[in-house]
């Protein structure tokens, strides 16, 4: 089996996504560092990996772990070990820090926060209007990253002044160029203020989710500190990278298939038909770190052995004709049906998801109600991936706004 060294700059994502499903169901990779394990590349090997009890989130099945070579100052370790919570264990720990967990994120929760997703929106698209006219904007700072922000830093009662501060630390959370010397003292930093951000809803809870899972219980079984700590970190992380990337990855496709953008924009197709198709073709997770094998496991004609690591290459898998048929690599906001597994699939799967489809469905109807005739600002080959293998995240999205609500230029 070749080995695929996936590339930390993360200059060409179709590429290398193309490569592992030509690899086959199962390829084996090397992440940034040297760190081998496999990926799993096509739609239905994955759904099946992601429901087997033979494959376990528990680090200490790892057989690179139990031999010392994965170093502390790896710079995926906050990926590879977080720390306890209901993404990093199964079975019976799983289901009740889940169940705890979902006590806290219920649809009726999320739905509550329709209203501010609206205002926050609109609050977003007046700041862009008020722009200098002409000059380009770059539309993922300015919108893209603002709004899920605020959003799940609402919904978890984080403090708007942590904002700068958790953007600095993520940066170099994702990465895969953060020097190894400044890792540990990044993920220490992390803890401490995720840490601090529990103790202050701990002495003076409000309504938000973090005072919500220091309160919940199961059979009066509660969260851990740990458990909380690691858990509001999860949420915070995924909570706005996964929809940040969404958003633009939509304003992307939309301006680089104008035929299909004239359709969305004349309703012949819905907005939720636009963003399933990208969150399959252009998803923003590309890769999911790590799974472990308990046993041997076939994955079609492979074999992938027992204590190795396993990601799920999002990437790869949400273009695999076998389940999309021979279209697979075209975008088509009408396709259906589309039956993607971008959120994952099986107990782990993202318990966001609903509230990151809520802030999409807002956010991007409204952006092109406002300015309709929004374009890119430079050709799309110009656009540059940031350095993490695990998401599909640009370094800036510029666009050109044109007129408010399409009108005359004045």
């Amino acid at each position: 089996m070749t080995r695929i060294a996936l590339d930390p700059f993360v200059r060409d994502l179709d590429g290398e996504s193309a490569a592992l499903r030509a690899a086959g169901p199962l390829a084996e990779v090397e992440l940034p560092g040297g760190v081998h394990m496999y990926a799993v590349t096509r739609h239905a090997e994955a759904r099946a990996l992601l429901t087997d009890s033979r494959v376990v989130k528990d680090i200490n099945v790892w057989n690179a772990w139990q031999r010392g070579e994965i170093p502390m100052d790896w710079p995926l370790i906050g990926l590879a070990n977080p720390g306890r919570s209901m993404l990093t264990v199964d079975g019976a720990d799983h289901r009740r820090l889940r169940t705890l967990v979902a006590q806290a994120l219920t649809v009726k929760r999320v739905e509550r926060l329709r209203a501010g997703v609206e205002a926050l929106t609109n609050a977003s698209l007046e700041k862009l209007a008020a722009l200098p006219a002409g000059e380009p904007v770059d539309l993922k700072a300015e919108f893209a990253y603002p709004l899920p922000m605020n959003v799940v830093s609402e919904l978890m009662g984080v403090d708007a002044a942590d904002h700068p501060r958790l953007k600095e630390l993520f940066e170099k959370f994702f990465s895969t160029q953060t020097p190894p010397e400044e890792v540990p003292q990044m993920m220490a930093d992390l803890g401490t203020l995720f840490t601090k951000i529990v103790d202050d809803k701990r002495a003076n809870p409000g309504d938000d989710l973090t005072s919500a899972l220091i309160a919940a219980s199961e059979n009066g079984d509660h969260l851990t500190d740990e458990e909380i700590v690691n858990t509001l970190q999860l949420i915070i992380a995924a909570g706005h990278e996964t929809t940040i990337s969404l958003i633009v990855n939509v304003v992307e496709a939309l301006q680089t298939h104008p035929e299909q953008r004239k359709k969305v924009l004349n309703g012949e197709i819905g907005w939720d038909g636009v963003i399933e198709e990208t969150l399959r073709w252009n998803t923003p997770t590309s890769h999911v770190l790590i799974r472990f094998a308990t046993e041997d496991i076939e994955v079609g004609d492979r074999i992938l052995p027992k204590g190795e690591g396993l990601i799920i290459s999002f990437g790869a898998l949400g273009r695999d004709e076998e389940q999309y048929g021979p279209t697979a690599g075209e975008f088509d906001a009408a396709r259906t049906p589309n039956r993607h597994i971008a959120f994952g699939h099986g107990p782990h799967v993202c318990p966001g998801a609903a509230l990151s489809r809520l802030e999409a469905g807002i956010a991007l109807p409204a952006l092109y109600e406002r300015f309709p005739e929004l374009d890119l600002a430079v050709p799309a080959s110009e656009l540059r991936n940031k350095p993490i293998v695990t998401q599909n995240d640009l370094y800036e999205l510029p666009v050109e706004l044109g007129c408010p609500f399409g009108g005359d230029k004045k």
